[in-house]
């Protein structure tokens, strides 16, 4: 047959044949077995396999049953239609490979393609071909077969018997098979078991699963089955009505068979009986969801179902209202008889609010003794009606409670917000109330709170830390600076960095509302880090353009003053920006002194030795503590404002100034007084020898650019304030009558001094306040305080001056008290010697003056005193580092030399001046028999080969014999710092590794 293949063509009527296969008319045109060709042309047409063959890359023959295979008609696919393109792509390599593999002569085997049709649809073949010869040129002649349908039997039949070997793994199950064509359904004996019916020995009607299905579902299941498809396996869950009237749920598993054509032919369904798992499951699910102690929903639940009420409230326009509670005393309960009563007072708690409550209102507990009430089943809650129900429940707590057989008094605090006026969402509603429940027990007792904006202070908190955090990386802080000021020379002797933060929301934020939360988050660290580095790099930049170098004091914080390496950051961000230590200072609060006084005093004692100067902030303010204020090496002592009064304060008042200035003297620290605002304060200081000031008196605090402008200017304190200038002799004339004040202006004015006059003892308080007067000259009786009690209030303020009494009236009790406090220098009567009274006055100014200069002197050796304290102080940590150096040194020395004795070889050193100064145990080992080589020239002691070495000390080896034993020998030269420090001689047994 492979042999003519023309033949069978040739009487083919409906099939076009290419010329090449007409019969040639040579008495051929019959078979060798006996068959007429009109027998093989009947075969090839009735034959029910898809005949064809290929010659090239084209159809050379096709048989009808072939061409209705693909939808095409024989001359459409011998008209140059490509063979390859009627398979599908994923499968063109295997028939490519068939191709290959037929054309080599190789046997070809039976495979599976999937072919296209000329609608583009696709079915799957089995192909089998030959290689032929046709015209004397190679052909393949092709059989296929169309095995769709097999192929979806086998399909359908895998996919059943999949959802059977399911169905023997499960307890109660049923299954049906639904014949699309009838209509009939089939049904296993467990699915009657599952819907408690007799079982039926046969088919069912089609709606027999419909009927026994709630209403409710019904068409939901009808929807679903009738959308099965064969390549979707479906799984679903539904309920059915079992036979005594209960509803079951059961799992409903289906899939579709399809012919040819992917027509539905059958549905085959399978169910599971599950209601006890899903019983199981949300007995799970409510444990899960409840507490375990209460029984009572816990906060997940809560919130699922004020969701939903917020939805529905939200259709109909309705208000909500949720009630917050806590209960109090469950932390004493707890710690006083233990967990077991804690859970008992829970428990009972939430029985009392059940028993307030209506059964449709949700009761939630939140852990902690905190409760949660959703008043729901109302058609609307306004604010009266939440406040209500609040207040019946904290009523529930007046009876005390029996726990352990101890009555125990609860109270319970009620927190009221509503939606929509509150919040929009569950979980905001309920922080809300939470909020207003907060605010209710900081009121204590049995308190009911509805909430307002001002509740929301923690939320605020919380929104602001992160926006703290967020500041830093941003860029939003920046530093101003306040100048500080030297009251004996009114120079601007350093600034304070002052953090400031410009937030894009909030704008500029007060320090005191972020600084206390940066200290209890931690953010204090990496902010203060930014501080110094910042301040140091300004303060540079400063001098380096040129203006005058100052002290830069920056604020450290309890936190920071804690960490173990805060010497050594300081360190290396003074070696970063460039910036002298003692170009900058740390302050620190006396808050310090509640951490470990140990730690503190060390770290702040070697950031001094750094030549950084330590300062006391607020003090007077807080943790005032002499004991440990005198432990800790403090250079300054910042007097906080608020003790800083005007001079109309009260003598007492003003006092306090006065001590901490002398404290801070006697343990020689200088005293800088803050938030000084007027020139009385300062004058004030100034009498009372405060050295150093800042405050808005002066300049509040600016920018860097307006803080270099100040430098620039080299502006100061003015000139009449400052205590060294030279000035008039000042005296200040008290006395009600002004004829008498006009009289003693005349007489005393041609002494040069310059008169300041007043009315009264306040007026002289006030004129003392403007005026910094040396001498003071009273009346005694004036009205509203006499001459006596304003001297003595005159004495507290500014104890500097000089007092006396000009006075017609004598009560010697009061004078005499006066004049022992030390309030009056002198006593002098009315009427008056001019000469006397002139030199009484004179002698007053001398006084003055000597008392001036003496403080000054004092002052001058107390500043000397402390400047060589702290010379001293660092020398003698620096002697004690270099003691430490040269111990270290003498170790490693030492360690050295018995390192370098008990070397395994020979070892010798020797001297610049060729003396033998060392030796090591091998050494004198090898030359025990001559004398001992130290302290002996070399020359002398060594035998000529080594001593031709050592002259050469060219640092090579050298092969040497010593003692008939080979030698290998090595001369270097040892090197100091600065210049060469002798030679060494290093011996080996030849054979071993040289010594390099």
């Amino acid at each position: 047959m492979s042999n003519r293949p023309s033949l069978l063509c040739t009487f083919y009527p409906v099939i076009r044949i290419e010329p090449s296969l007409v019969p040639r008319g040579d008495g051929t045109d019959s078979m060798a077995n006996g068959l007429s060709v009109e027998a093989y042309r009947l075969l090839v047409e009735q034959a029910q396999v898809g005949l064809f063959v290929t010659q090239g890359e084209r159809f050379r023959f096709v048989n009808p049953q072939l061409a209705e295979m693909f939808g095409y008609s024989c001359e459409e696919m011998l008209d140059g239609l490509a063979p390859l393109l009627l398979t599908a792509p994923e499968d063109r390599p295997l028939a490519q490979e068939q191709k290959r593999l037929s054309a080599a002569g190789l046997e070809g085997q039976a495979y599976d393609v999937r072919c296209i049709r000329k609608d583009g649809s696709q079915f799957s073949a089995r192909v089998w071909g030959r290689a032929i010869r046709l015209g004397n040129e190679p052909a393949r002649l092709v059989t296929l077969h169309d095995v769709s349908e097999l192929k979806q039997a086998a399909l359908a039949a895998q996919r059943r018997a999949q959802l059977f070997a399911q169905a023997e793994e499960l307890a109660l199950i049923g299954s049906s098979e639904y014949d699309v064509s009838t209509g009939v359904v089939m049904q296993s004996a467990g699915m009657f078991r599952i819907f408690g019916a007799p079982v039926i020995d046969g088919p069912v009607h089609g709606e027999w699963l419909m009927e026994r299905l709630p209403a409710s579902e019904a068409p939901f299941v009808r929807t679903i089955l009738e959308g099965v498809r064969a390549d979707v396996p479906c799984e679903f869950e539904h309920r059915i009505v079992h036979a005594d009237g209960s509803l079951r749920t059961v799992l409903h598993r289906c899939t579709a068979e399809v012919d040819a054509r992917g027509h539905t032919t059958r549905v085959i369904g399978l169910l599971q009986d599950i209601t006890a798992q899903r019983h199981a499951e949300r007995q799970r699910d409510l444990l899960a969801q409840s507490d375990a102690v209460t029984r009572l929903p816990n906060r997940s639940v809560l919130l699922d179902c004020l969701e939903d009420t917020l939805r529905q409230a939200q259709r109909e326009t309705r208000q909500i209202a949720l009630l917050a509670l806590e209960v109090d005393q469950l932390r004493i309960v707890t710690d006083s008889f233990g967990d077991a009563a804690g859970d008992q007072l829970l428990a009972a708690a939430a029985e009392r609010l059940r028993v307030k409550l209506d059964p449709e209102h949700l009761l939630a507990h939140l852990g902690s003794g905190r409760y949660a009430v959703l008043l729901s089943g109302m058609a609307d809650v306004d604010e009266a009606m939440a406040v209500a129900a609040a207040t019946s429940i904290v009523g529930a707590f007046d009876v005390p409670f029996t726990i352990a057989d101890t009555e125990v008094m609860i109270h319970c605090a009620a927190g009221v917000a509503l939606y929509p006026r509150d919040a929009e969402s569950a979980d905001r509603l309920l922080h809300q109330a939470q909020a207003a429940m907060r605010r209710a027990r900081q009121q204590g007792g049995r308190q009911v709170c509805v909430y307002t904006a001002a509740h929301a202070e923690a939320a605020t908190q919380l929104e602001m830390e992160a926006a703290l955090r967020r500041a830093l990386e941003r860029g939003e802080f920046h530093l101003h600076y306040q100048p500080q000021l030297d009251l004996a020379s009114g120079a601007l002797i350093g600034v304070e960095a002052l953090l400031r933060w410009n937030d894009p929301v909030r704008g500029n934020v007060p320090p005191d509302r972020f600084i206390g939360l940066a200290e209890r988050t931690g953010l204090v660290l990496p902010i203060g880090d930014w501080v110094l580095r910042t301040a140091c790099a300004q303060n540079l930049a400063w001098q380096r353009a040129g203006l005058a170098p100052i002290r830069m004091a920056v604020n450290l914080s309890v936190r920071q003053l804690e960490q173990p390496d805060l010497v050594a950051r300081i360190q290396s961000v003074l070696l970063e920006t460039g910036l002298a230590p003692q170009y900058l200072g740390v302050e620190i609060t006396e808050s310090v002194m509640m951490i470990d006084a140990d730690h503190v005093a060390r770290t702040l004692g070697e950031l001094r030795a750094l030549g950084i100067e330590i300062s006391l902030d607020d003090f007077g303010t807080g943790y005032s503590n002499l004991s440990q204020l005198s432990r800790l090496p403090i250079d300054v002592v910042k007097v906080d404002g608020s003790l800083v009064h005007d001079v109309t304060a009260a003598p007492q008042d003003v006092s306090m100034t006065r001590a901490v200035i002398n404290m801070a003297h006697a343990l020689n620290m200088k005293v800088l007084a803050e938030g000084v605002e007027t020139e009385g304060q300062l004058t004030l200081l100034i009498s009372n020898h405060c050295d150093q000031m800042q405050g808005h008196f002066f300049s509040r605090p600016v920018d860097a650019a307006a803080m270099a402008a100040l430098l620039r200017e080299r502006r100061q304190l003015p000139e009449h304030l400052l205590q060294h200038r030279q000035r008039a002799r000042t005296l200040l004339l008290v006395d009600d009558e002004d004829n008498i004040v006009a009289a003693l202006k005349r007489l005393l004015r041609r002494d040069g001094y310059q008169i300041v006059t007043a009315n009264s003892g306040a007026q002289g308080l006030q004129r003392l306040a403007e005026h910094q007067v040396d001498v003071v000259l009273s009346d005694q009786r004036m009205p509203g305080m006499t001459g006596v009690e304003f001297l003595r209030r005159a004495k507290a303020l500014y104890p500097d001056t000089v007092r006396m009494v000009l006075s017609g009236y004598t009560e010697l009790q009061s004078i005499t008290d006066a004049v022992n406090e030390g309030a009056i220098y002198k006593f002098l009567t009315k009427p008056w010697d001019d000469e006397r009274l002139r030199a009484h006055i004179a002698e007053a100014f001398t006084q003055k003056e000597l008392a001036d200069e003496n403080r000054r002197l004092a002052t001058q050796v107390h500043d000397a005193n402390q400047a060589l304290a702290k010379v001293n102080e660092r020398l003698q940590r620096l002697l004690s580092s270099q003691r430490e150096r040269i111990s270290l040194e003498e170790r490693s020395l030492e360690a050295a030399h018995d390192v370098l004795f008990n070397i395994p070889a020979p070892v010798i050193g020797i001297d610049l001046d060729g003396m033998i100064a060392f030796a090591n145990a091998d050494a004198q080992t090898l030359f025990a028999h001559a004398p001992a080589l130290l302290g002996r020239p070399a020359p002398d002691a060594l035998p000529a080969e080594l001593l031709k070495v050592w002259e050469q000390g060219d640092g090579r080896d050298h092969c040497i014999e010593l003692d008939g034993q080979p030698y290998r020998a090595v001369c270097r030269r040892m090197e100091g710092v600065a210049s060469s420090r002798g030679t060494l001689l290093l011996l080996s047994r030849s054979g071993a590794a040289g010594i390099h």
